[in-house]
């Protein structure tokens, strides 16, 4: 997949960067479907129009759709300084709970638990004209620090586990102070997404366009794509953002990429949709989005929402840089990865310091095989 353009002359252009193989070896089996991930940053921005409209029953049936969590309260004061630099961190997640909706199209069994399947790390650059976004492969092994839950209860540290663990452990809360830890850098705000309502989301917008350079099967996500250009619907979108086996290297990490290529896609299709000519497409949109989504307590009303989305509408999928956190695979066990220490340290710094992330961040760590298969149609 090719970066269009970018937010500074350091990002690099991914056409035709590639990692170095998995080991062979067997695969665990996915154990849930991606999710949406970036949706609400770009279709909340309907709501801003339903807010001005006077449409007073509109607003708080929307308003009561949003549910949220108070996250600085449970993390406290024992977290990274905010950088005020005009930039913002926004922790994106995808939870694979079994309950409810998502039971029947995550297929597994309703044990009342959930993991954070997708995780992404998205930078606003000053002006939010610009956005970098980092993905964090659910299957690194890091140390994930004590946090607190939104509920008051106190969860002991643990070394050596994945990183979705964080979310299964303490919510997300702990996904939170998890990924301030690793990386340095304070979250400014948190979403998170279901898959059944990024299913809604998809066909309420008519589907997204993409172009496949190779053919995608995959039974285990009901996948099954010929090489060309095609017009996903919501199911055919979530098979592609969690398939594993059906193209690349069978890892998480060939996953993540088709994850970006599709979020441009996605990006890409909302700017085009014609949602302020069309009221009743325009609720009908904000109304699934806004039920499809958990934010943290400073996004959590349609008020609130309206704000965020009007300052980031402005970002396009040529200006937003995709890049997987640095990971090798791990010596120790193929079907896992490590953090690459100094690579990702580059990352971390270019964030906080509001700058591009520079191409040596990236060269020479494991990508995953997927790159170019997928593009916006």
């Amino acid at each position: 997949m090719s970066a269009e353009s970018t937010p500074e002359s350091g990002i690099p252009d991914e056409a035709g960067t590639t990692g170095r193989h998995r080991a062979k070896g067997s695969r665990r089996k996915p154990r849930g479907r991606r999710k949406g991930l970036l949706i609400m940053a770009w279709t909340a921005a309907g709501i801003v129009v339903l807010g001005g409209t006077g449409a007073g029953y509109l607003y708080f049936k929307l308003n009561g759709n949003i549910k949220s969590v108070d996250i600085d309260s449970a993390l406290g004061t024992d977290r990274p300084t905010k950088v005020d630099n005009g930039s913002e961190n926004i922790l994106v997640l995808g939870s694979d709970t079994r309950s409810g909706s998502n039971k029947k199209l995550g297929g597994g069994v309703d044990d009342g638990s959930a993991r954070s399947d997708t995780a992404m790390i998205v930078h606003v650059y000053e002006g939010h004209k610009k956005a970098s976004v980092v993905s964090v492969p659910r299957d690194t092994i890091i140390d994930r620090p004590e946090c607190t839950d939104t509920k008051g209860v106190t969860h002991d540290a643990a070394s050596g586990v994945m990183f979705n663990s964080a979310y299964s452990t303490g919510g997300a809360a702990c996904a939170v102070k998890t990924v301030e830890t690793l990386s340095g850098i304070r979250m400014d705000h948190y979403l998170e997404v279901d898959f059944s309502g990024f299913e809604k989301i998809i066909d309420e917008l008519g589907g997204v366009q993409v172009t496949t350079t190779k053919n995608i099967k995959d039974p285990d996500s009901h996948l099954n794509l010929k090489a060309g250009t095609h017009t996903l619907d919501g199911e055919q979108a979530l098979g592609l953002v969690r398939t594993r086996h059906g193209v690349g290297d069978g890892s998480d990490l060939g996953r993540i990429q088709l994850q970006q290529a599709f979020i441009k896609a996605l990006i890409n299709q909302v700017k085009h949709v014609d949602l302020f000519g069309d009221p009743t497409k325009l609720y009908d949109l904000a109304n699934t989005a806004t039920k499809a989504v958990t934010t943290d307590s400073d996004l959590g009303s349609v008020n609130k929402l309206m704000s965020f989305a009007t300052g980031l509408k402005g970002i396009s999928a040529a200006n937003m840089h995709m890049v997987t956190m640095p990971v090798q695979y791990d010596p120790a066990d193929p079907n896992r990865v490590i953090v690459e220490e100094s690579k990702a340290q580059q990352v971390w710094t270019a964030l906080k310091n509001d700058r591009a992330i520079p191409r040596s961040a990236t060269e020479g760590t494991a990508k995953g095989d997927a790159g170019g298969v997928v593009s916006a149609g």
